[in-house]
Formats: structure tokens, C-alpha cells, sequence
């Protein structure tokens, strides 16, 4: 039995999510998962650096230190809460937290979270860096989790999988890995949120419920809509870079409801549209990430997309919450088994390649402190 543990800090930073899986060669099991929830103050940081134009050397040590040291705590918390040791875990696969994302050409991308203070203070081997491997080999880097549905899901292919995080991603899993297609749709929870934090004080519209009140201002909307990145093609991937509030044009005095309703309708939108241009024979969906609990979002894409059954990752077993984390414990175990991590039809790379460093588990006294 090999257990590996996988961390995960989404665009929403809302909290560390940690992931215990048992992990054979043809099956990815979750045994145990948790959360570590960020204070407001906390999240906020994180969610300023994000779409912040200049950073300070230090502050980014800062924040690589403190999403470190989050991710300690929910590795040592879950060890804890299951009755194990360090030494009955293989590895820790860490994404990080990412600070800043630029897509191809000239791509780069930055994680924030420093693996070698994961390997030292749980005394665990830590994999981490993921997406650099990939962009070096000409791909976006992102996303990286459509490898990992190519085995969660085989038993349900041909699917959609959304993951609707502060950014959303589809992965349409095809039976033919070399067929299967993934990218970032645009906005997920994220511009929804950023303006609840900013109207509100609250860090989202719980349920939709705001959005559900207002109506749909048409005229915006179709405005929001002709940002290119949507009509780009595939292999592609964006972030807050790209889609934040700074960017968008919202007249003043606007009815709050009304915006959240549009925001929400710009998220389902361009979900539904890239569903509908890339896949329109697909009948099985299954939707993960936050926004499977925002219930007013969730209508509104089954709204749209009439003839396909659009349900949570829960319906086949994998609790929605837990995806990610769960794929990035399985690419961690890939790494340490030199086996290829992303997929080339996915992201653009020039081929199938080993991703992430490797920081092997230390014997020093700070371990699991």
C-alpha cells in the first residue's frame, strides 16, 4: 500500500486543502481529507498579491513561508487525525499557491510555498514546482489535474469534469489520452467573490442567493464576453492576471444583485459556450471545486446546456472538494516513479515529461514540530 498525501492552495485562497490517498498503478483511492481554513486577514493577503502590480522581495518570502507553514499544519493535522507517522507516507505532492501565471509564448509560472520547510517540518518527502517542467518543454503548465481525471474517471469516459475554482477548468476526458482536451474556461468563483469582499464585506454570495435575486444586465454582459481570451483555442490557461475586477467595466450605481447575477452569468457563460464549441456530443459532466455549492451558478449551466447531465464528482465517488488535492498526490507519486505528469494534448508541451523537484524527507529535529 502506498499513501501519499497531496496539497492544494486554488486561486480562491480560502484555505489549504490536504488530500490522503492510497495510490496503485491503476487506481487512486482518498482515504482522508481536511481543511485548513485562511483567517480573513490571511486570504485577503493572499488574494491581494495575486492581482497586485509591483511585490516586494520580501513579502513574497513572506507569503512563501506562511503558505509552507499552513501546509505543515495540514500535513501534520491529517497524519494526527489517521493514526500514522510521517515514515508511512511516501510523499507530499504540493501545487503551491500560485502568485503569478503568464501562458504561453514566453510563459511562466510562479508557486508560492516553500517544499524544502514542507520536507523539513513534517519529515515527509515533498514534490512540488509542478508546472515549470512543462512550459520549459513549450507547454502552458496548466492545467496539470486533466492527466489525473484520464484515471479517476476511466470508468465513466467519455465525460466532462469542471472544476470550478476562483478559475475554471474543463478537462473532456476521451478513452484516447492523446485526445482528451483541457484548458481554463475564464472566471470561476472568483470575480463573484472579489466583489462580494468588496460590496459585502463577505467572502462570497453563500448559495448564489444575491445572484438568484438580480437580473442579468444584457448590455454588460455581451461587453465582459468579448474578451479574447475566450475565443482563443486551445492549448490555454489564464488567472487573475487576467480576470479581475480592475479589468472588467462596472458602471456605477449598479444594483449589487444585478452585478453578481451577471458576473455569475459571465462565469456560466463562457463554461457553456467552450462546452458547447469543443464537445457537442457530450452527455455526462461532472462538476467539482467550489462552485458545486453555488446553487444558482449550478442552474444556470444545466439551464444552458439542456442535454447533458450536469452533476457533482460526488455522483461517481470523489468527493468535489478534493480533486485537486487528490491529483496532486498522485503527480507527486508519478514524479518519485519517474513517470510523465502531464499530458501533451493538454497543455501544448512537445511531449510527455517528469514534473516537479523532488526534496527528499530529512532527519532533522524540526520534523512533524
Amino acid at each position: 500500500m502506498t499513501l501519499c498525501i497531496g496539497l492544494m492552495s486554488g486561486t480562491s485562497a480560502d484555505g489549504m486543502d490536504a488530500c490522503l490517498v492510497e495510490i496503485t498503478p491503476d487506481k487512486v483511492t482518498m482515504v482522508d481529507a481536511l481543511c485548513i481554513d485562511y483567517p480573513d486577514e490571511v486570504s485577503d493577503f493572499f488574494k491581494a498579491l495575486a492581482i497586485s502590480e509591483t511585490l516586494s522581495a520580501e513579502l513574497i518570502m513572506d507569503a512563501d513561508r506562511l503558505i509552507a507553514q499552513y501546509g505543515v499544519q495540514a500535513v501534520v493535522t491529517l497524519l494526527e487525525k489517521n493514526a500514522l507517522s510521517a515514515a508511512d507516507i511516501t510523499a507530499v505532492g504540493s501545487h503551491g499557491h500560485t502568485l503569478r501565471h503568464r501562458p504561453q509564448p514566453d510563459g511562466f509560472s510562479w508557486q508560492i510555498g516553500d517544499p524544502s520547510w514542507l520536507a523539513e517540518y513534517t519529515g515527509i518527502t515533498c514534490v512540488a514546482d509542478f508546472r515549470r517542467r512543462d512550459i520549459a518543454a513549450g507547454g502552458e503548465g496548466a492545467p496539470l489535474v486533466p492527466a489525473f481525471h484520464q484515471v479517476a474517471m476511466q470508468a465513466h469516459q467519455p465525460c466532462g469534469v469542471l472544476n470550478i475554482g476562483g478559475i475554471a477548468n474543463l478537462t473532456l476526458v476521451n478513452p484516447d489520452p492523446n485526445k482528451t482536451l483541457g484548458f481554463d474556461t475564464g472566471p470561476g468563483n472568483a470575480l463573484m467573490d472579489e466583489y462580494c469582499r468588496a460590496m459585502t464585506g463577505c467572502s462570497c454570495d453563500a448559495g448564489g442567493s444575491s445572484a438568484a435575486r438580480g437580473v442579468v444586465i444584457s448590455d454588460l454582459l455581451e461587453e465582459w464576453l468579448q474578451h479574447p481570451y475566450f475565443s482563443e483555442e486551445p492549448p490555454k490557461s489564464t488567472g487573475r492576471e487576467l480576470f479581475n475586477l480592475k479589468e472588467l467595466t462596472i458602471p456605477a450605481g449598479s444594483n449589487p444583485d444585478d452585478v453578481l447575477a451577471t458576473l455569475a452569468e459571465l462565469t456560466a457563460t463562457s463554461i457553456t459556450d467552450a462546452i458547447k464549441r469543443f464537445a457537442p456530443e457530450l452527455k455526462d459532466l461532472y462538476v467539482c471545486g467550489g462552485g458545486v455549492n453555488n446553487s444558482h451558478l449550478m442552474a444556470r449551466i444545466r439551464a444552458k446546456l439542456s442535454e447533458v447531465q450536469v452533476q457533482s464528482t460526488e455522483a461517481v465517488g470523489i468527493h468535489p472538494d478534493w480533486m485537486e488535492a487528490m491529483a496532486f498526490a498522485w503527480l507527486g507519486w508519478r514524479t518519485l516513479n519517474h513517470l510523465s505528469g502531464n499530458l501533451p494534448a493538454v497543455t501544448g508541451a512537445q511531449g510527455e515529461r517528469i514534473l516537479g523537484g523532488i526534496y527528499p524527507a530529512g532527519a532533522g529535529e524540526n520534523n512533524q514540530k
